[in-house]
């Protein structure tokens, strides 16, 4: 009966979206916690720094790798650029039907002072504008693309760092 209470209690966990998560591959040299300072943004837009410091402090804790600063090994990331053009015209006009952010990120993995990983990654994340000329929504839905963007090159820099 007890047996039957505790399994009832973990499928109920599971169900409600908890779940336990593996920890990634190691860093190089078998590092396995990161300390990750604020990222130092090389853009001219202020503000991108907290965006992407964020999403790479998410990836690392879901991994099971963000430490703090006494950690064996510091992840600096630096925010290269940053560009946003129209990508898709709306057929027989010149407003857009979709815009498109880019970015780059230069992430390095230090132990101690020694650097011994590099990587930059680059990506593109599509909006939409605005239904109506709302400069606001417009607004809203570049940073909402800016986050998702932070998130995949979060993703994809450690990665890149974790497979050697």
């Amino acid at each position: 009966m007890r047996w039957l209470l505790v399994a009832t209690a973990c499928f109920g966990a599971l169900g409600c979206g908890y779940h336990l998560t593996a920890a990634g591959a190691p860093f190089p040299q078998g590092i396995q916690h990161v300390f990750a300072p604020v990222i130092v943004n090389r853009t001219t837009e202020p503000g991108l720094e907290g965006v992407f410091t964020e999403a790479l402090r998410e990836q690392l804790a879901r991994s099971g790798r963000l430490g703090g600063e006494g950690s064996e090994g510091r992840l600096e990331g630096e925010l290269l650029a940053v560009g946003a053009a129209v990508a898709q015209l709306a057929p027989g006009t010149s407003g857009a039907l979709t815009y498109r952010v880019s970015a780059t990120l230069r992430v390095r993995l230090f132990r101690e002072r020694t650097l011994l990983a590099t990587t930059d990654v680059a990506g593109t994340e599509d909006y939409l504008p605005a239904l109506r000329a709302d400069v606001l929504t417009t607004e809203a839905n570049r940073q909402a693309a800016i986050r998702r963007l932070a998130s995949a090159l979060a993703a994809d820099a450690v990665a890149r760092l974790s497979s050697g």
